[in-house]
């Protein structure tokens, strides 16, 4: 499986950007997908996950403001990302599918990584 982000930008504080991922390969519309992100200096962490029947999950610093979402006749994935803050700075990675037992918030739950979109958020 390879993915692919994209639509990472520069943007002021309090705009929006959207990442959108591809997905190509032996995929499933049965993998969950998730939004990771990595500041500089800082371990990567959770962003954002949704089941294969569209379930979603957040970390609580982005509740409210991130919205995740998937299409999985065209195997891509989205986050929306409004109202953001110089705090969102990091590189965002998407990936896919957990490991049996697995929990979103892990990131060595996942077996695929896309190579990651870098977005920017000046104050």
């Amino acid at each position: 499986v390879q993915l692919q982000a994209s639509g990472g930008g520069l943007v002021q504080a309090g705009d929006s950007l959207r990442l959108s991922c591809a997905a190509s390969g032996r995929t499933s519309s049965s993998y969950a997908k998730g939004w990771y992100r990595q500041a500089p200096g800082k371990e990567r962490e959770f962003v954002a996950a949704i089941n294969w029947v569209g379930g979603t999950y957040y970390t609580d610093s982005v509740k409210g403001r991130f919205t995740i979402s998937r299409d999985n006749a065209k195997n891509t994935m989205a986050l929306q990302m409004n109202s953001l803050k110089p705090e969102d700075t990091a590189t965002y990675y998407c990936t896919a599918h957990t490991i049996l037992g697995g929990n979103y918030d892990v990131r060595s739950s996942w077996r695929y990584w896309g190579q990651g979109t870098q977005v920017t958020v000046s104050s």
